[in-house]
């Protein structure tokens, strides 16, 4: 499978450049940008936040355009540690989701994605999201409990 040539992710880029523009995708609701993204490797892999683990291309395309269907994704990215590598990169982040299904609230997801450096340039291999959570400080519009004393 060959994606078409990205307006954003850069050929000899780097990993945050295309983790940005990841983002950007994200941000957009636009699926080719997103898939553009991704490694042409068969074997690419997508674990969701539920645990279900999503291999390929084509389940993955079904899963984010799914998402997108649901209206915009609005996230702040926290916390962001990197592990590189010549050849690959390691990304753990903190995510802060405003859901507003079934009703508004904030989540929190942990996520780890896996970038290799291809002919393509750097793509995304692996993507695992998990449930997770942040000190109360962390969270954004949260309201302070009242004091008793």
């Amino acid at each position: 499978m060959t994606h078409a040539r990205s307006k954003t992710v850069p050929l000899n880029g780097s990993p945050d450049e295309t983790e940005s523009a990841f983002y950007e995708a994200l941000r957009h609701g636009d699926i080719e940008e997103l898939m553009a993204c991704w490694s042409d490797d068969d074997d690419i892999a997508y674990v969701r936040p539920s645990g279900s683990r999503l291999l390929g291309a084509g389940a993955i395309r079904d899963e984010f355009t799914a998402v997108f269907a649901k209206g915009p994704v609005v996230l702040r990215r926290m916390q962001v540690n990197r592990v590189l590598t010549l050849s690959s990169a390691v990304y753990s982040v903190v995510e802060q989701l405003r859901l507003t299904q079934p009703t508004p609230r904030l989540a929190v997801l942990l996520v780890t994605t896996v970038y290799h450096k291809t002919p393509q340039g750097w793509r995304m291999v692996v993507r695992h999201s998990s449930p997770g959570r942040l000190p109360a400080a962390h969270v954004i519009d949260t309201p302070r409990p009242a004091l008793l004393h």
